[in-house]
Order: structure tokens, then sequence, then C-alpha cells
């Protein structure tokens, strides 16, 4: 018992001071606050979840037990947030994770009978694991893609810890059995995995944090904090450490081969043009180049295409389907995304924008054609 609550109160101590790290920084980037918020669940998760915490009829548990029900829903978005750069936090986030505390307390507090009480946590069950699973397929979905080393190898810690998420927390609800043997000893082996998780996050975000960058997970960790930026070329001091033979050549491939407008290429295809190991390939982009993600270093090249094709009066009867076609994108909807996140403007806009300043006439030709296949 002494061993099991002195790990769980080094735990909560380390994971608040964690969050205030996080929180330090003014703007703090939505991974830092949502690593912060995390941070916070998993401290109240592990006071809540000690041997003799009192779980019914007490008021004041009620914040520490909403912050512990919310933590599946807070993983989730921060892995969400972490591997997608284009993630945005929404209201209907915020009112999933207050849906998932107010549900969780009204099982807590018993204020319904019992078989209505096992049905509904039986689905809070199921909406963690699924939680967890999509945390889980996050870290999988974009892993193919995503050019930060470190980052990649921060996805694999996350797959680890899900599996044991799912594994400590979750399962025993579906299996009483596990639930109910031998509790002492589960409470003590939780209680220890929580120390050493914090201890592991704490070393890792402090090395980050200071500077030293050796360690793979303190690097995936501030390469994972860092806001996400428009991706542009880097400067000389940006590329000492790549070799600009390399970076010639892929320039190259990319401008005058146009190796973008291929269908289904991928960065082991690319790689293999250039005869690299396809994690040279991914340090070249990164490092070099300054994208974080190959679809969105594909696409940059295709929108600057796309660009110059809207502004070319000589092709103002061409459709904008056409012209995102032509270029590399395989359906309209993430050519039309790409593009006003890009310039914000829609295509459409962007064209007659352009053939406004280069013509007038041309401008009200292109808006006239626009306005009859509409119509049509």
């Amino acid at each position: 018992m002494l061993i099991d609550l002195g790990s769980r109160g080094a735990a909560v101590g380390l994971m608040l001071l964690i969050a205030a790290v996080l929180l330090r920084d003014r703007p703090a980037s939505t991974v830092a606050r949502l690593s912060a918020a995390l941070a916070v669940g998993a401290a109240a998760y592990a006071i809540s979840s000690a041997p003799g915490f009192p779980m019914r009829w007490q008021w004041w548990s009620a914040p520490l037990l909403g912050l512990s029900a919310g933590t599946p829903v807070v993983f989730w978005l921060w892995s969400r947030a972490a591997f997608d750069d284009d993630f945005v936090l929404r209201r209907w986030h915020a009112a999933l994770w207050a849906a998932m505390v107010g549900v969780d307390l009204f099982v807590v507090f018993g204020a319904a009978p019992w078989p209505t009480l096992a049905m509904i946590g039986r689905a809070l069950s199921l909406t963690t694991l699924g939680l967890a699973l999509l945390a889980g397929a996050q870290a999988l979905a974009t892993w193919r893609v995503d050019l930060v080393s470190a980052r990649r190898r921060l996805r694999l810690v996350v797959l680890i810890a899900t599996l044991a998420y799912i594994g400590a927390g979750i399962l025993p609800s579906f299996l009483p059995a596990l639930a109910d043997s031998n509790s002492a000893g589960g409470s003590l082996v939780g209680g220890l995995g929580l120390y050493v998780l914090a201890t592991f996050s704490g070393w890792s975000l402090f090395q980050a944090t200071g500077g030293e960058r050796d360690s793979g997970l303190a690097a995936a960790t501030a390469d994972a904090l860092a806001p996400p930026t428009r991706a542009i070329p880097a400067g000389e001091a940006g590329r000492a450490a790549i070799e600009p033979v390399l970076l010639r050549r892929l320039e190259r491939l990319m401008t005058s081969d146009r190796a973008y407008r291929r269908e289904g290429l991928t960065s082991g295809m690319l790689a293999g043009k250039l005869g690299l190991p396809e994690y040279r390939l991914r340090k070249l982009i990164n490092e070099g180049l300054g994208h974080r993600n190959f679809n969105a270093f594909l696409n940059r090249y295709r929108i600057d295409e796309a660009k110059a094709a809207l502004a070319d009066p000589g092709q103002k009867d061409v459709t904008v389907l056409t012209i995102a076609m032509d270029a590399g994108f395989q359906s309209i909807g993430p050519f039309n995304r790409a593009f006003k996140a890009d310039t914000g403007l829609t295509p459409t806009e962007f064209r007659l924008a352009a053939l406004a300043r280069e013509s007038p006439a041309g401008a009200s030709k292109a808006a006239e054609n626009l306005k009859i296949g509409k119509n049509a």
C-alpha cells in the first residue's frame, strides 16, 4: 500500500510539473495544450484509481473523477493534433469531452437503477475502447507520409501505449475475472506503471526543451509540440547538413520531369527514382525543404502548377477539374481544400482575380462561362 501510494504521489507531482512546463510558452500550440490536459488527466486518474479513494457520494471527488473520465477523449484529440498538421480543435470536441465526463459521473454516483447503470457503464467502456483504437489508427494512418523521423518513432510509442491502455484499463471491464483477481497487486502494478510513465515522459520532455536532441523520444517530443508552419525552402543554414547535389537532383525531378504528376506517387517510388534509401529522401525533404508531410511536399508543386494554369489567359476556358487532374490531383475535393488552405481563395476566385489583373475583359468572360456552367 505504501509503495503504491508513494508511486502515485510521485507520478502526480511529475505530471503536474509536465503540464506547467508545456503551458509556460504563450501562446501554447494546440498540441502543447492537449499534452498538458493529458498530463492533468493522468494525474487525476492516478489519484482517483488509488486504493481507498471514495468513489460514491463525495462531491469533492467529482472534479478528479471528471478529469479522469475525459482522458480518453483528450488522448484521441492529442493523437490527432500530434500526427496531423492540419488538425483544428472544434466545438464538438469539447461537447464530446463534456458528454463523456457527465455520463461517467452519472454512473459513478449511481443516479439510476443498477441495470441501467450497468448498460451505461458498458457503453462507456465501448466508447473508451473506440477512442483508444482511433488514437492508434491515427498514429498508423499517416505514418507512410510523415517525413519527421523522430515523430515516426513517437507513433510507435503511441501504438504500444494504446495497446497497454486497452489491456490494463479497458479489457477488465469486459472480463470481470480480470478485474476481481488480485486487486491489490493490480493496483500496485498500476501505481508503479504510472510512476514509470510520468518519469519517462518528464525526462523526454525536459531533454527536448533543454535543447538536447540526442534522444529519439526527446526529439519526437519537440517535433510533435512544434506548431505546424507553412513549409518554405530552407536557407543555407537549414541546408548545411543536406547534400546540395541531392537537393538539385530532387528539384530537377520535381520541376523539370514533373514527377508529382504521377498517380499514386509514394516516397518509396520517388526515392527509387533518385537511387536513395527512403529514409534519406524523407530527411532530404524534411530538413532540406522544410516539409513535414510527403503529401504536402507534392501538393506544393501541384498547386504552383495549378495557379500558373488558372492565371493563364490562354487557359481561361479549361475547367478547374481538368487543371487539377493535370497537376496530379485525383479528385476535385482534395484539390479545392489544398488550394484554399494555400491561397485563402477557391480556385475559381483565384482565377477571376488573376484574369482581372491581366485583362478585365478576360475576367468577365471567365465569370460568364462559370455562370453558364452553373445554370446548365
